[in-house]
C-alpha cells in the first residue's frame, strides 16, 4: 500500500485517478479547494473499496501560505510519502491575479507545486516519486509575466506555466540526483474530457481515463521508478523530449531561481 497525495482531486484527471487508485487499496491523501466536494469524494471512494484509506486536505493553491500549511498538515500526520501527484491546474479564470499580485496560472500550475514538493521532500526518499502534470502545450516563459508584471492570454499563460513546471522538474531532478525522489513531468494526453478543456475549448474531449491510466502507471509501475528528470508524452505513449528550453540546464536553473525569489517575497 502506497501513500499517495493528489492535488486537485475533486475534478478532472485528479478525480479519475483517485477513483482508479482507491480500489487497489492505497492510502490516498486528497487535496481540493472545496471541503464539501472532498467529503463527497471520500464517501464515493469508500463505496468503491473497503480497503482504501482516504484523507482529505483543503487548501487554495493560489495562496502560498496555504500551500505551506498543506505541506505542514501532511508532514504532521505522515513520516513517509510514496507519491506526490501535482495535478491541480488552472487554464482560465475570471480573476487571473492572485492575492499577492501574481498570475494565478503561473502560481497554481508551476510555483505552488514547486513549493509543495520542496516542503515534502523531507518525507520522501529515493523510493518516492513526484509526478508533475505537464501538457503538450509548452511555450517559452516570459519572465516579466512570470513575475506578475503583465498578464498574458489564457493559452499563453497556461502553456508557459506548463513549460516552467517541466523545467523545474528536470532541474530539481538533476540537483537531487539519486538521493531524492524520481521527479517526472507527464503530459497526460491532449484535450481530455476535463472541465478545464470543456471551458477552454468548448469540446467534449477524449476519455478522461486516458489521463488517469497514465498517472496510475506513473505512480505504480517500475518503468517510472528510474525515470527522474524525464518527460512522458502520453500523446505518443512514451518518454520523449519536452520543449527544448527544458533541456537547457541553465534555463532550468533560472526558472528555479525565479520561483525561489518569488517565494521568498510571498511567504511570511
Amino acid at each position: 500500500m502506497k501513500r499517495i497525495l493528489i492535488t486537485g482531486a475533486t475534478d478532472g484527471i485528479g478525480l479519475a485517478t483517485a477513483k482508479m487508485l482507491a480500489p487497489l487499496g492505497h492510502h490516498l491523501l486528497l487535496h481540493g479547494r472545496d471541503a464539501q466536494k472532498l467529503e463527497q469524494l471520500e464517501h464515493s471512494l469508500r463505496e468503491l473499496s473497503n480497503e482504501a484509506v482516504v484523507e482529505c486536505y483543503v487548501a487554495d493553491l493560489s495562496r502560498m501560505n496555504e500551500v505551506k500549511s498543506l505541506a505542514e498538515a501532511v508532514s504532521a500526520k505522515h513520516d513517509h510519502l510514496d507519491v506526490l501527484i501535482n495535478n491541480a491546474g488552472v487554464f482560465s479564470t475570471s480573476d487571473p491575479l492572485s492575492p499577492e499580485g501574481l498570475d494565478v496560472r503561473f502560481v497554481v500550475n508551476a510555483i505552488a507545486p514547486y513549493l509543495l514538493t520542496q516542503r515534502l521532500l523531507p518525507r520522501m526518499d529515493s523510493t518516492s516519486r513526484v509526478i508533475n502534470l505537464s501538457s503538450s502545450a509548452q511555450s517559452p516563459v516570459a519572465m516579466d509575466a512570470f513575475r506578475g508584471e503583465r498578464l498574458l492570454s489564457d493559452l499563453d499563460a497556461y502553456s508557459q506555466s506548463k513549460l516552467a513546471l517541466t523545467m523545474w522538474s528536470r532541474g530539481l531532478a538533476d540537483s537531487l540526483g539519486t538521493d531524492g525522489p524520481a521527479i517526472i513531468a507527464v503530459n497526460p494526453g491532449s484535450l481530455l474530457a476535463s472541465k478545464m478543456v470543456q471551458q477552454a475549448f468548448g469540446v467534449p474531449g477524449q476519455d478522461i481515463n486516458i489521463g488517469a491510466k497514465i498517472l496510475t502507471r506513473a505512480t505504480l509501475d517500475d518503468e517510472f521508478a528510474t525515470a527522474s528528470g524525464q518527460y512522458f508524452n502520453n500523446d505518443t505513449g512514451e518518454f520523449g523530449p519536452p520543449h527544448a528550453d527544458a533541456l537547457d540546464a541553465e534555463k532550468n536553473a533560472q526558472i528555479i531561481q525565479a520561483i525561489e525569489e518569488t517565494l521568498a517575497k510571498q511567504l511570511n
